[in-house]
């Protein structure tokens, strides 16, 4: 067992001019900036994520904000909503984001923060400024790509200017960005549904900064303790009694926010590990003792984080075997909303190998979706698929079937789901029914042209899939799936798998994080 960690506690006070009361407060609405950039990136990964990703998966400057967002269920839709809910103006500026996949390019971290600081530079008087930041952006020169951010913006915008920051539940908080925030707070709850209220929650506290209310200290707690992926399902213990408690905090008004976030382990930086961030109404002492409490109940849980998850051919069989469907099978290894490439066949190889009948599999495959196209709707396929983008993921599995159907990928969630996005594109699609289907239970191929996350049922529906008739459904995912799928699953089972987002910490080897750190060797 490894000896107990010893806890970093950072307490900080930021006092902004119109806290202080150095200026009269104006009868008009205070006037508040938004802003943000998105990132969740896989250490592990050999990918890099650069001006192209942004501009691709989401990049959007001023009014392209709010017709983005404001319909969605995401931080930043919460923004959009207090401004009315709380009585300030809103000021956006940019926002970028883009899928899960490796370090960002210093090229895009410099193009991004610079723009976001000539449009506060250039706007009219601003009052405050709300932040949308993942919390596990790790660049090319930086481990917290977050922090380096928020130092910017500090720099620019000097020691007084209110900045409220949203993370992430995968958050790995370092003390820097809890230094150069006026409040930060995160997601509550994974999969991450409770967004947009955390983005009510974040827009609440800047107004009542804004109209000098509120005086934020704030004090940061790390707990060395590994987490895994699979244990951070927040609606379940061992995380449940944890969130419970944060909620209770809120309701009390000395506490302006109360945040746990339970790390991302894809990251190989020194401050990945859970964090526990409590912010008060100018009381130091109070948000540094209730931070060490919550972190204490965390070390408390330690021994029940360890893992047991069957490999692909068990997992499999027991799918098979299972007398109720549909069963979802979870492929931790590719986790595509960790930075996972989206084409590992191990879980797909199994099920062609044990001949399982009426399964789904999508895999992202530019290639063969193009030669789906040129095949067209009734066409018999024949390709090697998936295991492409690099040698961690399985090699490529032959299959042999018909072309059902090819449609553009796009599609909307209108529920509260893991990512709070609206308006969803997978890019040019494929249908496969592959050997072996019916017309009452086909095997079905999913061929995808752009990574896409397993966060909305939709992804199925879209593509003419009744995934409640299924036997099967495989998800390249961790937990995030879960308030999509849940509903309908008869059985989940976890799989241990490799890739660049194993949740297995003996195939994982850190070279960088904090040493000791309890549940890892």
């Amino acid at each position: 067992m490894c000896p107990k960690p010893r806890r970093l506690v950072l307490v900080v006070t930021v006092v902004g001019v119109l806290i202080l009361g150095s200026k009269a407060v104006s009868a008009d609405k205070p006037l508040i900036a938004i802003a943000g950039m998105l990132h969740e990136s896989n250490t592990y990964s050999k990918a890099r994520t650069g001006v192209a990703e942004f501009t691709r998966d989401g990049l959007f400057r001023g009014d392209e904000i709010l017709a983005e967002y404001s319909k969605g269920n995401n931080e930043i839709t919460g923004y959009i909503g207090g401004a009315k809910e709380y009585g300030f103006d809103l000021y956006p500026t940019i926002v970028g984001w883009a899928v899960p996949s490796g370090r960002v390019t210093d090229e895009v971290l410099d193009l991004i923060t610079g723009e976001m600081i000539e449009r506060l530079k250039s706007a009219p008087k601003l009052d405050g400024l709300l932040l949308a930041l993942h919390g596990a952006m790790v660049t090319e020169s930086y481990d917290s790509g977050d922090a380096e951010v928020v130092r910017r913006l500090r720099e620019a915008m000097g020691p007084d200017f209110p900045i409220v920051v949203t993370h992430d539940f995968h958050a790995n908080v370092t003390p820097e960005i809890v230094e150069g925030s006026t409040a930060l707070l995160t997601y509550k709850e994974n999969p991450h549904i409770d967004q947009r209220p955390r983005g009510l929650h974040a827009a609440r506290i800047i107004s009542r900064i804004a109209r000098g209310e509120v005086r934020p200290t704030q004090a940061i707690v790390k707990p060395w303790v590994y987490i895994t992926k699979v244990h951070q399902y927040t609606k379940r213990a061992p995380l449940l009694p944890i969130v419970d408690e944060t909620r209770r905090l809120e309701k009390d008004p000395r506490f302006l926010a109360v945040s746990f976030s339970g790390s991302y382990h894809y990251a190989d930086v020194p401050n990945m590990a859970p964090s526990v961030v409590v912010v008060t109404d100018n009381d130091a002492e109070l948000a540094r003792s209730e931070a060490q409490r919550i972190a204490d109940k965390i070390w408390d849980l330690r021994d029940q984080f360890e893992l047991e998850l069957p490999a692909a051919a068990e997992a499999v069989r027991q799918a098979v075997d299972n007398d109720t469907f549909p069963v979802v099978l979870v492929e931790t290894g590719d986790n595509i909303g960790g930075g996972g490439p989206g084409d590992a066949t191990f879980i797909l190889s199994e099920l062609v190998r044990q001949k399982a009948s009426g399964w789904v599999v999508a895999i992202y495959d530019p290639e063969a979706v193009e030669q789906a196209v040129q095949l067209g709707v009734g066409g018999q396929f024949k390709a090697e698929v998936g295991g492409k983008t690099n040698g961690d993921h399985g090699a490529p599995v032959g299959i042999r079937g018909k072309v059902k159907l090819i449609y553009d990928g796009q599609y909307i969630e209108t529920e509260a789901r893991h990512g709070g996005r609206r308006y969803l594109d997978q890019g040019l699609t494929a249908v496969i029914h592959v050997e072996g289907s019916t017309r009452d239970l086909p095997n079905v191929l999913l061929l995808v042209s752009r990574r896409h996350t397993p966060f909305s049922i939709h992804q199925l529906t879209s593509a003419g899939v009744y995934p409640e008739r299924q036997k099967i459904l495989v998800v390249k995912a961790a937990v995030a799936f879960r308030a999509a799928y849940e509903p309908i699953a008869a059985r989940i089972i976890e799989v241990d798998t490799p890739g660049d987002t194993t949740v297995n910490p003996n195939n994982r080897v850190y070279k960088n994080i904090h040493r000791p750190m309890y549940g890892v060797k």
